[in-house]
């Protein structure tokens, strides 16, 4: 019902919205009622003129019912002469309470979700019935942001107003089915000029709950020729939708009917023409890059429904030689059409990009590759650094390294009182920058920050913008830094006083930002269990969480919430449980825990926890009780099925409380320690063994790419710190990082032929004993070819043949297990009859023990 009477309905709406110019209005009722459970909002630009090309202008209109309502409709009034395209979306709070406003200062202060999309004169888009989006209430959406991006300036030359929007028709009446939008897009595109076939492919797997597909979108640039989407089942694909994005890019409805169920694959392909160009085209909002998006409109249950999802990367490079041929078949558009859709527009920018830049940058588009090994980039000196503890790790948007830690003060057992209260405010805050930027490669400091504000640091994270968002567990407080600014931008707490209302913190452990919605999620902390949603601005948007109780902790409750992934191309929240040593993921949007990641491996603590776009999940877990035999150590997950695909440990000093890891989409992974005081680098071992290669001068001939495979799918991973210790006892041809290959076979491999060479010579000797005589009872001399040969062999002559430099001028041979590691504080060993100075060592100096952890 409508609370009343439709009268009552404009009026509350007159009370609450601003002034409108008539023109802009289709009635001179905004709100106009029909039935007694039915009305339609009229949404439109209150009569404006841009003043420049690629204007985007944002206005808002709030919801004119306090109940729940659902959006059945949508009819749009707009022109291509005049409008790009427009963008609806649902929030409570819009980013400015003027009329309107340039959209370059945000759509909503909390998150938003899109409900409807147009463009290029697009008829009307239909729900099917009983669905609608939901809004109102006390979960739905409280009002409507209208984007509209005006292109050429020229259509303005009259200086007309423009009243471009669109009318929602909305009932009270309960719909069953809920709509929803969920986004694929390709973020890391290149297309070469010239080339005539460029496809961007898009897949990720679905784990939610099934949703219901009824109509899709296309979009790109001009260098679009096809947009095609598909449901992929046991291998089977199912035509979702297929456009030319240079037809009108409305939504169209979906053929067939398409259910997407648990496990699912969505998958999209985007295929381009660079002819024409004359430099690589990227993707990006202006009219020289290009885009590649497809839009899904679908329903879900209401008791299941999510109501915006994206998908950013490929996670089945593979799965695309399958593809339908169909999808590389562009479809033909008429001149006419063509000259229609463009006009006169260029098109400078596209509020779509606004989403691209909003992803994390570079989404890994490559297939899952479990058969690699991450291992110490023992030369790296950022482990030499003079640090307090370690206490958080971040990179920026250069993906330089940015280390958080404590300086001179440190937390100890007369930190806190029996109420959490600080109890060292006599020292001061810490004198020393707190904030390093280092060089990720040779860890030089770029920039240092953070003096004479914190007491205690914990957790940092660094947004798409470059702020740091940090953590002080003494102060109770979450602070926003810009990367050049010595006074906070945002604080939330209050100094000093911890709580667990709205406006407390209890020693809060990290934050989150979404780099979508730029919501703030808070894990507070070590005296609260508890995950605190807030919007961009900082106000208080919900929570979910509460302490375990006895027994086996169930979903939701927490042992001191510790650390923070956010998965923004599945929109979930994922936390280190510390003490429960286990990570437990949440659904963005509501809060609701989505699954449980635990092993026995990670023994009783798991302290952090990153993620790196493409499906892998790093974490490091906490030093093992007495007894146990868990060793500490650092996590490569498989995000999707949750399996272990690697561990790994320093070769230098030991872990001895690992308190924060951070990942880079290349592999490379940096934890820091807060008892160690020390950050620690690793890298892929293929990294390692390339880079090892080339410093010892050795040319290896480029392998196929099938050997290539075949190789990495040897590698060992090691198990634990006693093989280490072993190694120490040990005098092996072998590095740290070796392949499968078996030690034995290598060395059957080299005493074969050393023991058959050997034979010959005695047989010959005794032969010539046998024919001559014995000519002295001291030393026996070979002759000079056999003791050239036994020479080279050793590696003594000259040119000699070195059994490392024959083994590696074989194609497809990597030197593994020949090279020498790397140990700190003492120089490499020589072989005791090696004369030379040859780099070319059969034998690696052992390892030092692993000093023991506090």
């Amino acid at each position: 019902m409508l609370n009343g009477s439709s009268e009552s309905l404009k009026i509350r709406y007159k009370d609450t919205s601003r002034s409108l110019s008539s023109e802009c209005l289709g009635s001179d009722q905004p709100v106009i009622s029909f039935g007694l459970s039915d009305f339609a909002l009229d949404i439109r630009m209150p009569a404006v003129t841009p003043k420049q090309s690629d204007t985007y202008l944002c206005m808002s209109v709030p919801l004119p019912v306090n109940d729940e309502a659902y959006v059945v409709d949508f009819k749009p009034h707009a022109s291509m002469d005049t409008v790009h395209h427009m963008l609806l979306f649902g929030c409570n709070e819009p980013s400015s309470a003027e009329s309107y406003w340039d959209c370059d200062e945000g759509t909503c202060k909390d998150k938003s979700n899109i409900l409807y999309a147009w463009a290029r004169n697009a008829p009307p888009t239909r729900l099917p019935k009983g669905v609608g989006f939901r809004v109102g209430g006390e979960t739905g959406s409280r009002y409507f942001v209208l984007q509209v991006h005006y292109g050429d300036i020229g259509a303005f030359r009259d200086k007309h107003k423009d009243c471009s929007g669109v009318t929602l028709h909305l009932t009270h009446q309960k719909q069953p089915l809920i709509a929803g939008m969920y986004l694929m897009m390709s973020v890391n595109t290149v297309i070469p000029p010239g080339k005539k076939v460029v496809n961007a492919d898009i897949a990720c797997h679905y784990k939610r709950s099934p949703m219901h597909l009824f109509a899709y979108r296309v979009h790109t640039h001009r260098l679009g020729k096809v947009v095609s989407g598909y449901r992929v089942r046991n291998g089977q694909w199912t035509l979702i939708g297929r456009q030319s994005p240079q037809l009108p890019q409305a939504f169209y409805p979906v053929k067939y009917p398409v259910e997407i169920s648990y496990d699912d694959m969505l998958a999209a392909r985007c295929v381009f023409s660079g002819e024409g160009r004359t430099t690589e085209t990227h993707i990006g909002g202006t009219a020289n890059d290009e885009m590649c998006n497809f839009y899904i409109m679908y329903y879900m249950e209401a008791k299941h429904a999510v109501s915006y999802m994206t998908c950013t990367q490929n996670a089945n490079p593979e799965m695309f030689r399958n593809i339908p041929q169909e999808a590389n078949i562009p479809i033909p558009v008429k001149s006419d059409v063509l000259k229609m859709m463009h006009g006169h527009h260029e098109e400078t920018k596209d509020s779509d990009a606004s989403y691209l830049l909003q992803q994390a940058k570079k989404e890994e588009a490559e297939i899952l590759d479990q058969d690699f090994h991450i291992e110490e980039a023992v030369e790296w000196p950022g482990l030499d650094l003079k640090l307090g503890q370690v206490s958080g790790l971040a990179l920026d948007p250069e993906n330089n390294l940015v280390v958080f830690h404590r300086g001179d003060h440190v937390w100890d057992e007369n930190s806190f009182d029996s109420k959490f209260v600080y109890q060292q405010r006599g020292l001061g805050p810490i004198e020393q920058n707190t904030i390093l930027v280092l060089n990720p490669s040779n860890a030089n400091v770029l920039h240092s920050t953070g003096k004479s504000l914190f007491y205690l640091p914990h957790g940092l994270s660094i947004d798409k913008n470059g702020n740091y968002w940090v953590t002080d567990v003494a102060l109770h407080q979450v602070f926003k830094l810009g990367a050049n600014d010595k006074e906070p931008l945002l604080i939330l707490g209050v100094a000093l006083q911890p709580g667990s209302d709205k406006n407390h913190f209890c020693q809060p452990t990290d934050v989150a930002v979404d780099p979508i919605t730029g919501s703030i999620y808070v894990s507070d902390g070590y005296c609260n269990s508890r995950i605190i949603q807030f919007s961009p601005n900082g106000q208080y948007v919900m929570q979910w969480g509460e302490e375990t109780s006895m027994g086996k902790p169930r979903p939701g409750q927490f042992r001191i919430p510790h650390s923070l992934a956010l998965i923004p191309d599945l929109s979930q929240l994922c936390v280190a449980d510390r003490e429960n040593g286990r990570i437990q993921c949440f659904r963005l949007e509501t809060g609701e825990f989505t699954r449980e990641i635990k092993h026995k491996a990670f023994g009783r603590e798991l302290f952090a926890v990153s993620y790196v776009p493409g499906g892998l999940l790093f974490a490091v877990n906490g030093m093992p009780y007495p007894g146990e035999a868990e060793s500490v150590q650092g996590f490569v997950m498989n995000f999707s099925t949750g399996e272990i695909i690697d561990t790994f440990i320093p070769l230098r000093k030991s872990f001895e409380m690992p308190h924060d890891i951070v990942a880079s989409e290349d592999r490379t992974v940096f934890v820091g320690d807060v008892h160690a005081k020390a950050v620690w680098k690793f890298a892929s071992a293929e990294k390692m063994e390339h880079r090892s290669v080339k410093k010892a001068g050795i040319e290896v001939q480029e392998t196929k790419e099938s050997e290539t495979i075949a190789e990495a799918k040897l590698k060992n991973k090691p198990e634990s710190t006693d093989l280490l210790k072993n190694m120490d006892k040990q005098h092996l041809v072998q590095q740290a990082s070796s392949t499968g290959v078996s030690f034995v076979l290598i060395t059957t491999l080299l005493i074969i032929p050393v023991v058959v060479l050997l034979a010959i010579l005695v047989f010959i000797r005794w032969k010539k004993t046998t024919v001559y005589g014995d000519n002295s009872v001291g030393e026996h001399k070979l002759d000079s070819s056999s003791g050239r040969i036994l020479g080279r062999l050793r590696g003594k002559g000259g040119g000699g043949i070195n059994l490392g430099n024959f083994f590696a001028s074989h194609k497809g041979y990597s030197r593994k297990g020949f090279d020498r590691l790397s140990t700190e504080g003492s120089d490499q060993e020589k072989d005791e009859d090696d004369g030379t100075d040859s780099e070319e060592e059969c034998s690696a100096s052992p390892l030092p023990p692993a000093p023991s952890s506090s």
